[in-house]
């Protein structure tokens, strides 16, 4: 259980990622005061790919030049984790949680990963984890990235599930580091179209079940 046990969620639609990173920072600062309770940011972005603080180079596999034709940026991130992509069709949420009474960023990691199979399982996918590997899979074939930091007690950062994703995108890097392992969607298992605001329902039901949260207007 955290200091406080309410959170609030805050749907975004779409941004690009700067955008959305500096309201975290901002939202981190007042959960980090008391200001506002643990939140929950749901957004979707622009295509853009985002680098851990442990990524490499060598995860990208266009030119600088490339990804300026293309038109998508390549930024540098204070968050955990390797290199990944992010764009429409994706479901992404960001908790900006006081963690100090809760548990480290291990067994935080390790509730994301559940709530993720969680969600997946109220649409008849099994999913599962890899030993050694962040993340959320199914039949080998990584379906949801999580990348976190934890400053001052404070969760910022998160995890992308890809519901529609146009999964060609993820072929101009090595997703994650991770060689050898393809990418997958909800959409691509189910062979039809999932609707997001289902997901971002089941989400949040099972994110306030695991972390131990009340939604602040239930």
């Amino acid at each position: 259980m955290t200091d406080n046990p309410i959170f609030q969620v805050i749907s975004m639609g779409r941004l690009d990622y700067r955008e959305a990173w500096d309201i975290q920072v901002a939202t981190a600062h007042d959960v980090r005061t008391g200001k506002i309770p643990n939140t929950l940011i749901l957004v979707e972005h622009n295509h853009v790919y985002t680098k851990g603080r442990l990524s490499s180079d060598s995860d990208l596999l266009l030119s600088q030049q490339q990804f300026d034709d293309l038109q998508i940026p390549v930024v540098e991130t204070d968050r955990g984790g390797l290199i990944t992509y992010h764009g429409p069709g994706q479901f992404i949420a960001y908790p900006i949680i006081n963690l100090r009474a809760w548990g480290g960023p291990l067994k935080y990691v390790r509730a994301l990963e559940e709530i993720i199979i969680s969600t997946l399982s109220d649409f008849r996918i099994e999913a599962t984890t890899i030993s050694g590997l962040t993340g959320v899979w199914v039949d080998h074939a990584k379906i949801a990235a999580i990348g976190v930091r934890i400053s001052k007690g404070v969760s910022t950062h998160g995890l992308s599930l890809n519901v529609s994703t146009d999964l060609s995108y993820f072929n101009n890097i090595i997703p994650c580091g991770i060689v050898g392992r393809q990418v997958t969607s909800m959409d691509t298992l189910i062979q039809g179209q999932v609707e997001k605001s289902l997901v971002e329902q089941s989400f949040i039901t099972n994110f306030s079940r695991v972390m131990g949260l009340h939604l602040e207007n239930l």
